[in-house]
């Protein structure tokens, strides 16, 4: 494999798929262990290596040369191999945090910002924030700043993520809770996997700018791919990427009343588009090994919910998947970002007249569906990014559905 990625564990990566949308070279994923990694950069038979955690800072004593960006960080993430077999180290992270921030307009000067984690990319990190005249201040576990004394920097008005806190496979893990953070006015999360980690979801919520790692991750692979190949790409590809992926690897939720074919339409898009079909109760019947109405009748709605939870979880942090839901899945409002991580979600909305209620242990007749109506529609709507009439044919609502995703 003559272009590739180090790191120890890689099978979240992203990398080969980006690599491979510019079209120029074969790319493979590489797990080493720290044994094996002197011996593979210095006698693989390689031409240009990305390199991830957790050896960004090891690498460097195997390059006979150093970019001077490199050099100040102490920390590499892209090894090229030249004509004479010397080995040329860079940083390209640090186009990758540029662009990160620049997307969504990150002024760093004159402001305090709080950095979590003190490993490779945190010093890629730190670099553009002198660079761009801000304050750093570091967070580790260990030494005069760490997560015990946070609120001492309650007063931070910018907060970079560069640790594993939060990423694929311990996704419902978040490094700090922004509420302790009044004057936070912008949020940058290197984790890309998943999309939207609990931390750029809050931020979200809480109505301060975000951006995820997937814009780096995308950006730092560009620069890679132009110190790879020779020659540069075009300009405005960074975008196009980033949703190329997302499309591709996205899940698509779908959420709506008991009864209004959220099982029906999510079998039938998922076969037209390619994808795997998951249905949140069959999921939880099949861990319970009982069908949801005996759930409700022998162990009561607060342990379905629980179970419910457990299981929009797994399946939120998956991919490529249609994932049918429970009427009340979205009684839990953590479930949001259970199913957001990874997902787009699909509000059916379907006349109350048609919906089927037959075996619905919450609805039993029109009026309790009328009741559960006036509860839910709101948490519907808080939870939906688009909203799908199913008040027609099965075929006309999944064309709706593929319509307004673009799929």
């Amino acid at each position: 494999m003559r272009f590739g990625l180090i790191g120890r564990r890689l099978s979240h990566s992203y990398s080969k798929l980006i690599h491979e949308k510019l079209g120029r070279y074969r790319y493979g994923l590489i797990p080493l262990e720290a044994d094996e990694l002197e011996s593979f950069v210095l006698g693989g038979d390689w031409a240009g290596l990305n390199v991830t955690i957790p050896y960004k800072q090891d690498v460097i004593p195997l390059c006979g040369e150093l970019s001077d960006r490199a050099r100040r960080i102490g920390s590499v993430n892209t090894l090229v191999r030249r004509d004479d077999g010397t080995i040329f180290g860079d940083n390209t992270d640090y186009d990758g945090f540029c662009a990160m921030a620049d997307e969504i307009g990150v002024d760093f000067a004159d402001k305090k910002v709080l950095i979590l984690g003190s490993g490779g990319t945190s010093l890629t990190v730190q670099a553009v924030v002198a660079d761009r005249g801000g304050q750093s201040v570091v967070v580790s576990r260990s030494g005069e700043n760490h997560y015990g004394n946070l609120h001492l920097h309650s007063d931070a008005d910018i907060i970079v993520n560069a640790t594993p806190v939060g990423m694929f496979p311990d996704t419902d893990a978040r490094p700090v809770d922004l509420a302790g953070f009044p004057a936070c006015r912008a949020v940058l999360d290197v984790i890309y996997n998943p999309f939207y980690s609990r931390l750029i979801l809050q931020a979200r919520k809480l109505g301060i700018a975000c951006n995820g790692g997937l814009t780096m991750l995308v950006a730092q692979a560009i620069r890679a791919a132009e110190l790879f190949a020779g020659i540069p790409v075009p300009d405005g590809l960074i975008r196009g990427i980033r949703e190329d992926l997302m499309s591709d690897l996205f899940n698509i939720v779908i959420i709506g009343m008991p009864g209004c074919g959220k099982t029906t339409v999510g079998k039938q898009l998922a076969a037209e588009m390619g994808l795997d079909f998951a249905d949140t109760d069959e999921a939880v019947e099949q861990a319970a090994g009982m069908s949801v109405p005996d759930i409700f009748d022998y162990l009561g709605e607060a342990e379905f919910r629980q179970m419910e939870a457990e299981q929009a979880q797994r399946l939120g942090k998956d991919h490529k998947l249609v994932i049918a839901t429970g009427g009340g899945i979205i009684k839990d409002p953590l479930n949001y970002e259970r199913l957001k991580q990874n997902g787009f979600i699909v509000l059916l909305k379907r006349d109350l007249r048609l919906l089927s209620i037959k075996g619905r242990p919450l609805a039993k007749d029109r009026k309790e569906v009328m009741q559960l109506y006036r509860e839910r529609m709101h948490l519907y709507e808080d939870f939906a990014d688009i909203r799908i009439s199913a008040n027609c044919p099965i075929d006309e609502v999944v064309a709706a559905i593929r319509e307004r995703i673009g799929r």
